[in-house]
């Protein structure tokens, strides 16, 4: 998300409501959408998760929790996802030591490090495939608003420092489809808290969501004890929806802020990109640092692209969520009983 539109969506203003009447059509369709029945029910149970908005809200690592969780629970979880920024249509079950990001985008390439993924434009084939290669339950990563697969559980992550920004619809604001209709299709909600205070619109939303008795869960981002930086000189640079939630983390984690490049998300870096970071670093006598999403879509580069790839320091970082026991305890009522009709 680039700045210009960060800053209309952040709070209504005068380009928010020139842009109202379209917003207003885009909402109509997106909801209209959203409440249609499902084509497709899966034979094991489907957990989505997905945000209200566009940009990122912390799908990723919650996805990566949920199937941790999964696992420990003797589960064999599969993610389904788009794939988005890669140009695989599926469905096709990621290989890490095959696929590079252009081919089945950056998201997958990270859950598949560790659970079966399959990339499907089309949802329903992504959820046979799955079930094809032995998963008891699937993850649908980013499906929540596509109404073709059935949910038994639609999980919502809500950035809490962006919330929902000015409250409307696409383009007038961050919002996929009108917020009632997407509250309808919720079951829960995870506020993720990466300590840059509260937007204003997240405590009306969840005021909203207690009056409708809707489960919240609170998590934090927490770097990965193994790769904090000791307070040394670091520039930070990503490509993801929201770069301030990494930059913030990069503090977290101990590091020393000298200089910090956002890009848009899913951003394929250039050659130049790569030897302007490179060059900051030696004028800063500084370290590169960036995200697991962003350094794999560094993979497989060559000339200043591989240099960058061999010579950056990736944080690793996980959710650490509240309440632990209560969401297992959420996960397993779902999964434990099987797929089961839910709107």
């Amino acid at each position: 998300m680039n700045r210009w539109v960060a800053r209309i969506w952040g709070e209504t203003c005068v380009a928010s409501r020139l842009l109202a009447p379209i917003a207003a059509v885009w909402g109509a369709v997106a909801g209209t959408r959203m409440r249609r029945p499902p084509s497709h029910r899966a034979n094991v149970p489907v957990i989505a998760v997905g945000n209200f908005t566009v940009g990122g809200a912390g799908k990723t690592p919650t996805v990566a929790h949920l199937a941790d969780l999964l696992r420990a629970d003797g589960r064999r979880p599969a993610v389904v996802t788009r794939g988005y920024g890669g140009r695989a249509r599926g469905p096709v079950a990621v290989d890490p030591a095959r696929h590079r990001s252009v081919d089945v985008g950056d998201e997958a390439l990270l859950h598949a490090r560790t659970t079966l993924t399959i990339v499907s434009a089309d949802r329903p084939a992504g959820a046979r495939e799955a079930e094809r290669l032995g998963a008891d339950c699937i993850l649908l990563d980013d499906g929540f608003q596509n109404p073709r697969l059935a949910k038994d559980l639609s999980v919502v992550v809500v950035d809490r420092a962006s919330g929902l920004g000015n409250g409307r619809v696409m383009p007038a604001g961050p919002l996929r489809a009108p917020l009632e209709a997407q509250l309808e299709r919720t079951h829960a909600l995870v506020v993720i808290d990466s300590g840059e205070g509260t937007h204003v619109s997240t405590e009306r939303l969840l005021d909203r969501a207690k009056a409708l008795g809707l489960p919240i869960f609170g998590a934090r981002i927490v770097p990965n004890p193994a790769d904090r930086l000791g307070g040394r000189r670091v520039i930070g640079f990503a490509g993801i929806g929201r770069p301030a939630k990494f930059a913030a983390t990069l503090t977290t984690a101990g590091g020393l802020l000298v200089d910090f490049v956002a890009f848009p998300d899913h951003h394929p870096f250039t050659e130049a990109e790569a030897k302007d970071l490179l060059q900051r670093a030696v004028s800063a006598d500084a370290d590169l640092v960036t995200t697991a999403k962003d350094a794999v879509r560094l993979a497989g580069g060559s000339g200043a692209l591989a240099r960058l790839a061999k010579t950056v320091r990736v944080l690793e970082a996980g959710l650490v969520f509240d309440e632990p026991a209560r969401l297992a305890a959420l996960v397993e009522a779902v999964v434990g009983r099987g797929a089961q009709p839910r709107p």
